[in-house]
């Protein structure tokens, strides 16, 4: 069975399906925009995942689960702290009004 490197951070959007998420401008600007500004700091991959839209969901739900792969767990402290970030939380506004949320991976 293989596992999740532990050097993984997901960032996931709660809300419901009314809420503001521009899932186009996520995949084709800022995806794009977070691996250029984190690739240097040893972000290896980074992919979005949208769970299925359901009737349940309209009390809240996830969103989006954006899964980030680094090299090693230095590097996501790396990323994290680095200018280039503020660009990165800066350009959220553009596609939603909900707050991210982050939670590194650590393996059981």
């Amino acid at each position: 069975m293989s596992q999740i490197p532990s050097s993984t951070v997901y960032v996931s959007y709660t809300g419901t399906p009314n809420d503001r998420f521009d899932r186009r401008y996520y995949v084709e600007h800022h995806l794009p925009l977070v691996m250029a500004a984190w690739q240097r700091y040893g972000l290896e991959h980074v992919a979005a995942f949208f769970p299925a839209q359901t009737e349940a969901l309209e009390g809240g739900g996830t969103l989006v689960i954006c899964e980030c792969r680094f090299r090693d767990e230095a590097d996501i402290d790396a990323a994290f702290g680095a200018p280039e970030t503020a660009e990165v939380m800066a350009d959220v506004t553009a596609f939603t009004d909900l707050a991210p949320t982050r939670a590194r991976v650590v393996p059981l």
